[in-house]
């Protein structure tokens, strides 16, 4: 055809093109061809040691996983929140409003949670066996006594800010570590589907934690406790899937109810973390003291975990990836759940949201420098086994 392109003066096999592309080598252009350019990267393919950046994952997924600006700097946004909650503590006409909104901003957050929760994806987190009990066992076994041991050696003389920390760790995260899962090049398909089995676990065991473990036990009715996660973590949960499955094949009204609740839970958890401090000028009071109280065992749950999460991977005998998915599954937390939770169950003792409010100011940067020595690990372990290989 005059004018066409070099590629496409070539006689083209109609017959068997389909088949040819399917065929091609990743490291090949769309026609089948090597790609222009530097003839070095024209002559060799992509190193078979390095491994994909999201094994399986979908366009949707890898759309979805890459760290945007705003997951860099939720850390300080919410500082900024704690600010501005302090700023406007002194107005006697905000404070009666914010505290009655705390509880409606976390409930709009938990309502956006569990409208994107994946409860069709529950049967795969069963498929791999080994993941899904190594995942049980650290996240639902360790972790709680491990919390509990903590909670004796830091804070035994502060039991509503100890009950704070235990919230803190017993439950783990359903968003965020996906992320750092990608980034560290995990298993992004396996994580995804141990998600709801981790959510419906914790929303079932809160209260156990509680009655077992808490050093306030004695204090608090099992009832209550019941009551609570029936209201905070039941109702929310219900409501989204019932209305998603309501609005299912209306475009426009789910597009609005997701862009309104699941796209916007880091806003109205900023609001609702503003408004708790906004509420009461002797909340805001012990915020530093807390800050300190609560740094050093939070850094211990991390250094601990990460290394009974990488035991637990060799035990199992999983490879890079789904080990890689088990130490982010095993080491990321979900205070914003136990933050409602907290709020709901304990309206009196203020003191046991404070470790909920600073987690994630710990968590986010914590989580950020593991997934970078995650990364040297098996940059390391692929040039041993390149080694290997390469020897007679």
């Amino acid at each position: 055809m005059p004018g066409a392109r070099g590629r496409d003066r070539r006689p083209a096999d109609r017959t068997g093109a389909s088949a040819a592309r399917r065929r091609r080598p990743p490291h090949f252009a769309r026609d089948g061809h090597p790609p222009r350019g530097n003839p070095a990267a024209r002559a060799a393919p992509p190193d078979p040691q390095r491994p994909r950046r999201f094994p399986g994952a979908t366009s949707q997924e890898k759309a979805t996983l890459h760290m945007r600006l705003l997951d860099k700097i939720e850390p300080l946004l919410l500082l900024a929140a704690v600010g501005l909650g302090v700023a406007l503590s002194g107005l006697p006409w905000i404070a009666a409003p914010a505290a009655r909104l705390v509880s409606v901003f976390l409930a709009c957050m938990l309502f956006g949670l569990f409208w994107e929760a994946p409860l069709r994806d529950i049967g795969r987190g069963f498929r791999n066996v080994r993941f899904t009990l190594t995942s049980l066992a650290v996240n639902f076994i360790w972790t709680p006594f491990f919390a509990w041991i903590l909670m004796g050696a830091f804070m035994g003389d502060s039991p509503y800010l100890a009950l704070g920390l235990l919230l803190l760790l017993v439950t783990p995260c359903t968003d965020w570590y996906l992320v750092f899962t990608g980034i560290s090049r995990g298993n992004v398909p396996l994580s995804t589907a141990i998600l709801p089995v981790n959510l419906i676990a914790q929303v079932a065991l809160l209260p156990v934690y509680i009655l077992v473990y808490s050093g306030v036990r004695g204090e608090i009715s099992a009832l209550l406790l019941a009551k609570s996660a029936v209201l905070t973590l039941a109702v929310p949960f219900a409501l989204a899937k019932g209305i998603k499955l309501a609005l299912a094949g209306r475009g426009r009204p789910a597009a609005i109810m997701e862009g309104l609740f699941a796209r916007r839970q880091f806003a109205w958890l900023w609001l609702a973390v503003a408004a708790m401090f906004a509420s009461e000028r002797i909340f805001a009071g012990g915020y530093l003291s807390v800050f300190a109280r609560i740094t050093l065992p939070v850094l211990v749950f991390f250094a601990a975990t990460f290394l009974v999460a990488r035991a637990a991977s060799r035990a199992a005998r999983l490879d890079f990836p789904d080990s890689v998915s088990l130490t982010f599954t095993a080491l990321a937390r979900n205070s914003p759940l136990a933050l409602a939770f907290a709020q709901r169950a304990f309206p009196e003792n203020r003191e046991v949201l404070l470790p909920l409010v600073i987690g994630p100011l710990l968590e986010l940067p914590i989580l950020a420098l593991l997934s970078q020595v995650i990364l040297a690990m098996g940059a390391r372990a692929a040039s041993r086994a390149a080694r290997t290989t390469a020897d007679p």
